[in-house]
């Protein structure tokens, strides 16, 4: 039997977090959660298995979702580690999906905030779904992002 839960938020390791962050504030008006964090300390050794680990960041709340809503967590971690750049097919964290009223639009944006894009821009009817304009873009440290508008 399902345990009661509620989304709370999904964490994404930045190189630098706080580019990263104004990324997503800037092109999609996600806000500032404060505070910021700095943190360090046996207790974060213990639970991540890293010694001598700190992290800082911050969280951001995803549009969309009201004051309660889920948020987007990114943080630096010192030391980290290099991970190879994400596909669209590689098992694990796929890509952050966000529903737009102008897909081109937002698209552009992200390439004016230097992020890139994966592939084209594409139109298809879903079956018993309906209509979807998307494209799979990258955020300016290469995470996907699908933009996509439902009609």
């Amino acid at each position: 039997m399902p345990h009661p839960a509620r989304f709370a938020h999904v964490n994404l390791v930045a190189r630098d977090w706080q580019a990263l962050a104004r990324f997503y504030t800037d092109v999609f008006g996600c806000d500032p959660v404060p505070p910021e964090r700095d943190q360090a300390g046996p207790w974060l050794d213990a639970a991540t298995s890293i010694p001598d680990l700190r992290i800082r960041g911050m969280h951001l709340r995803l549009p969309g979702h009201g004051a309660d809503g889920p948020t987007l967590e990114i943080y630096g971690y010192d030391p980290s580690e290099e991970a190879p750049h994400p596909t669209c097919n590689r098992p694990g964290f796929g890509h952050l999906a966000f529903a737009v009223d102008d897909v081109d639009q937002v698209c552009a944006d992200i390439l004016h905030a230097g992020g890139g894009r994966v592939g084209d821009t594409v139109a298809t009817d879903i079956p018993d779904a309906g209509r979807i304009q998307f494209a799979y873009m990258r955020d300016p440290e290469g995470n996907i992002l699908e933009i996509q508008k439902w009609s």
